[in-house]
């Protein structure tokens, strides 16, 4: 069995962080979280704390430039040398010096059906347009704003009343279920992420 290596990059509390670290924790799981990297310091990264796994955080306040902070954190990144960098509640642009490095072994979870309602208040916006679903997206992170190509997708229905607290919980619980399918499917070749770039 091939076996992932991840570093997976937080800026909250890592609820879809966790359920990677639940997952992997499984011997039969084809992926294993190596070191989890935050912007800040994120309540998240006590779940890797408590499963033993290696952290760091690199700022974007300690630095210059956007582009001395990416380089900085490409540079923790590789340390590691991953296979596939997952960007679980990441809320920051990544800089196109860390994209060109590591896309497509580069995902990104988003709380919407993309193409719609990219951006960081996706859930936000759906409740707003009075659309009846929106849902998850799992894509390839490019040097857009969640334009890269899609992996997979699943849908949530808008419930009627709902206050995007309660939607945006609903999305999160398929969101981490979507991701640990994703990496499971990468890592079994299901999944081709140079195919899904080259779309």
């Amino acid at each position: 069995m091939t076996v992932l290596s991840l570093v997976v990059l937080i800026s909250g509390g890592g609820s879809n962080l966790r359920a990677l670290l639940e997952a992997a924790a499984d011997a039969e799981f084809p992926a294993r979280v190596v070191a989890v990297g935050s912007d800040t310091d994120a309540p998240g990264l006590a779940h890797a704390e408590e499963f033993g796994v290696p952290s760091f955080s690199v700022a974007p306040t300690s630095f210059g430039s956007r582009d001395e902070w990416g380089a900085e954190l490409l540079a923790q990144v590789r340390r590691w040398s991953p296979d596939l960098v997952v960007c679980a509640g990441f809320m920051r642009i990544l800089p196109p010096v860390v994209v060109s490095a590591l896309s497509p072994a580069l995902i990104n979870t988003h709380p919407a059906l993309l193409p719609a309602f990219p951006g960081a208040h996706a859930v936000r916006d759906a409740l707003a347009a009075g659309v009846q679903t929106t849902g998850v997206t799992v894509h390839v992170i490019d040097e857009g704003v969640d334009t890269g190509p899609v992996i997979v997708q699943r849908e949530v229905r808008v419930e009627p009343g709902d206050t995007e607290a309660e939607l945006h919980e609903r999305i999160k619980t398929v969101e981490r279920e979507l991701l640990v399918q994703a990496v499971l499917d990468i890592a079994n070749g299901h999944v081709d992420l140079k195919e899904t770039a080259a779309r």
